[in-house]
């Protein structure tokens, strides 16, 4: 049997300009299920689909690997875990998708993440954008992701600039800049293409740089503190009076916290407003026990934000996640930690 030919299932994909000047960064892998299946009452996280190391993939498992499952996430954004679109198509022909690390500011790119729930006039609106490099059908079918060069007005929102990923308020759309991006290599259908070219009325955006300008406008200023700066332990060490800590703390913020609604259901700008508001509750507490002589690190100080933080946030399949090699919230109390010691710092 003939070997299966990506490039000929998606010339469009494979064929783009812009998807050829990504082509040879070490960023590309494929998606996979993370992790390993476990009875509903495990206290350990369900499979989640995430990015993975596509070259342990290739090269199998050791004696010393340790990873849940067959698989393993992807801990490096280069040749450690990952390869060039051609090494991976050339491995892995029959992947149902493919994954890629943007770096907006080396690529020169970036990607306009159309979701779903997106409302029509809207994304006809994103689709009449011009400049559009690339365009595809999202996994569901009913979004869409866009290549794009990078605004000539990037440079112009400095905080802007730094974010990870810029987005639209209702979470219908958001500028990937230094993200993962997956890749379906599913053409936008001939019917959708007619219908936005037949729209008349004005656009609402004029072009990539119009619509960077209203995200980035709302942008907010942070400490530039890395969550990689606190260094949390593999297990959670013997922090003294954690539990009355914790306790305390989720006694006096119960009835305190936003609610996700006041962020348009963004789940991830709400636990990092949880977090804060943890964080401001729990400084009462640490300096209670600081006055009896007890000292409280950085990585201290994140773990017990982090098991605050896990009674009062829903589970969700983000939370499975690993960055800086640690439970994804527990990174992010990480992240507010080191962003409110920075903040502290420079005002003293």
């Amino acid at each position: 049997m003939t070997p299966a030919d990506p490039h000929a299932w998606f010339p469009q994909f494979y064929g783009n300009p812009a998807i050829r000047t990504l082509a040879s960064a070490c960023r590309w892998t494929i998606s996979g299920q993370i992790g390993e299946e476990t009875p509903d009452d495990s206290t350990k996280p369900p499979k989640r689909k995430a990015p993975i190391d596509v070259r342990h993939l290739l090269a199998g498992c050791t004696s010393s690997c340790k990873h849940a499952g067959s698989l393993r996430g992807a801990f490096a954004l280069n040749e450690t875990c990952l390869l060039t679109l051609d090494e991976l198509t050339a491995a892995i022909p029959n992947a149902a998708n493919t994954a890629f690390y943007l770096q907006a500011q080396t690529d020169g790119l970036l990607v306009l993440d159309i979701e779903a729930d997106c409302r029509p006039g809207v994304a006809t609106d994103l689709l009449r954008l011009p400049g559009i490099l690339y365009s595809e059908l999202s996994m569901s079918g009913r979004g869409f992701h866009l290549v794009m060069p990078l605004p000539k007005n990037f440079h112009d929102f400095p905080v802007a600039a730094g974010k990870r990923v810029l987005r639209e308020e209702h979470g219908w759309y958001e500028l990937l800049l230094d993200h993962w991006s997956t890749f379906t290599r599913q053409p936008v259908p001939d019917r959708i293409v007619a219908h936005v070219n037949a729209a008349t009325s004005a656009p609402a955006f004029a072009s990539i740089e119009d619509l960077y300008a209203q995200l980035a406008v709302n942008a907010s200023e942070s400490s530039g503190a890395s969550a990689s700066a606190v260094d949390t332990a593999e297990e959670m060490p013997d922090i003294p009076y954690w539990q009355a800590i914790v306790e305390q703390t989720l006694a006096g913020s119960r009835h305190q916290l936003r609610d996700p609604g006041d962020f348009n259901h963004d789940m991830s700008r709400w636990e990092f407003s949880v977090l804060a508001s943890l964080y401001g509750w729990m400084r009462t507490q640490l300096r209670a026990y600081s006055a009896l002589g007890v000292e409280y690190s950085t990585g201290d100080t994140a773990w017990l934000l982090y098991k605050a933080a896990l009674d009062v946030i829903p589970e969700r399949p983000k939370h499975s996640e690993r960055r800086n090699g640690r439970p994804f919230l527990l990174d992010r109390a990480a992240a507010l930690v080191a962003d409110r010691k920075a903040r502290s710092s420079s005002t003293n």
